[in-house]
């Protein structure tokens, strides 16, 4: 196999032994390979030395200590070495010719090793296919380095665009209080919210959950968006509305990518409700008397029946109403036994604090739950939060 073409003018060469006439000889013998030489006398010397600067490669003596045939130094120094360049070419040099020693230092990390006394010949070829070596391991690694960063940067894009179809302030609703949060278990998400003021003081509330994870979901939450963003300058009902958002997730979802969707028209004039829920966890809204409902009225999912059809439902809010919008991030974490948190018992937290504000109850539900999951959801997890004042 060819040796690669060692790239760098002038490979910069470190040298490490204990004693000084040792060194001057490596460093006379290795005069006509143009390497820029640093001289280490001490394992001390050693790992500043690559700390400060990066080299080529390393020529180490693995008998730092004198009284001793061991090279445990050597060992102990190669590992250190390693900790702070893991790319670094490195060949050891021993006096005894020990097999085993040699042995254990190339499965320590050593790519070569030399016997003293050396050939210079030997020695020269040995740093060179090091070096070379070396500088290949390195331009794969930087390579994949960089991918991983534009790896990353693309995520981060595609994280802040999503971000960005998310309503990025809540609107002030006459009558109203609202608090929201979207929680991805991935960079991006597959749940959706959305709150869009229409014409003759009507607010669209809308809460969807996409099936799956990942790319592929956020994918499908993208087109949901954009096609609910798009419908809600029509003033359409939530019934229409639905079917249409169907029709176009449709044409565009892989087999098996449905969505989860509540969608509701509040009149904040009359405080009228209407909505359709298709297929998606019913909203829970909590009575001042203790009293609960829950959102039902509707169809199945979007995004799998070209003939999809639903019924509307229609309730009217009252003073100290609360209306919890969530996807089933929030029911169904799981406890370190396997218990899901469960739409009971966010049920029964929405009644016992009722008379919370729309910003409390939020908070306290998220706490509640995150604090059952043991610190974090293992799928996104959405709340919404309405209040009526």
């Amino acid at each position: 196999m060819a040796t690669p073409t060692i790239l760098a003018e002038r490979p910069r060469l470190l040298i490490a032994d204990d004693q000084q006439d040792i060194r001057d000889a490596l460093r006379l013998a290795l005069r006509e390979e143009n390497f820029l030489v640093e001289l280490a006398g001490s394992p001390a010397a050693v790992l500043e030395a690559i700390r400060k600067q990066r080299f080529d490669a390393a020529l180490l003596d693995l008998n730092y200590a004198r009284d001793t045939t061991s090279g445990g130094e050597g060992i102990e120094l190669l590992e250190q070495v390693r900790q702070i360049d893991e790319q670094l070419p490195i060949v050891v040099m021993t006096a005894w010719g020990s097999v085993e020693l040699a042995v254990e230092a190339m499965q320590r990390g050593a790519g070569d090793f030399v016997q003293k006394p050396w050939d210079n010949t030997t020695l020269r070829r040995i740093l060179r296919t090091q070096m070379a070596r070396g500088a290949a391991r390195r331009a794969v690694v930087n390579r994949a380095r960089a991918h991983e960063r534009d790896h990353e940067r693309e995520w981060a894009e595609a994280q802040s665009a999503q971000q960005a179809l998310l309503p990025r302030a809540l609107p002030a609703l006459p009558g109203m209080e609202l608090a929201a949060v979207c929680r991805p278990a991935m960079e991006l998400a597959g749940d959706y919210y959305d709150i869009r003021a229409m014409s003759g003081g009507r607010v669209l509330l809308c809460i969807g959950d996409v099936a799956g994870k990942g790319t592929a979901a956020a994918l499908v939450m993208a087109n949901l968006q954009a096609a609910v963003k798009a419908l809600a300058d029509e003033d359409l009902g939530p019934l229409e509305l639905c079917r249409r958002v169907n029709r176009v997730l449709c044409g565009n979802c892989e087999d098996g990518r449905f969505v989860t969707f509540f969608c509701g028209v509040l009149d904040t004039n009359d405080r009228t409700l209407r909505y359709v829920n298709a297929g998606h966890n019913p909203p829970i809204v909590a009575r001042p008397n203790g009293s609960m409902l829950r959102l039902g009225d509707g169809g199945p999912v979007l995004g799998e029946f070209p003939d999809w059809s639903a019924a509307q439902g229609e309730i009217q809010l009252g003073v100290g109403d609360r209306i919890v919008l969530y996807t089933d991030g929030i029911t169904e974490a799981a406890n370190i036994a396997g218990d899901e948190y469960g739409a009971e018992r966010l049920g029964a937290l929405a009644c016992a604090y009722r008379h919370e504000s729309a910003t409390d109850l939020h908070a306290r539900v998220m706490a509640d739950a995150i604090r059952f999951a043991g610190g974090a959801f293992s799928d996104d997890a959405t709340l919404l939060v309405m209040s009526a004042i």
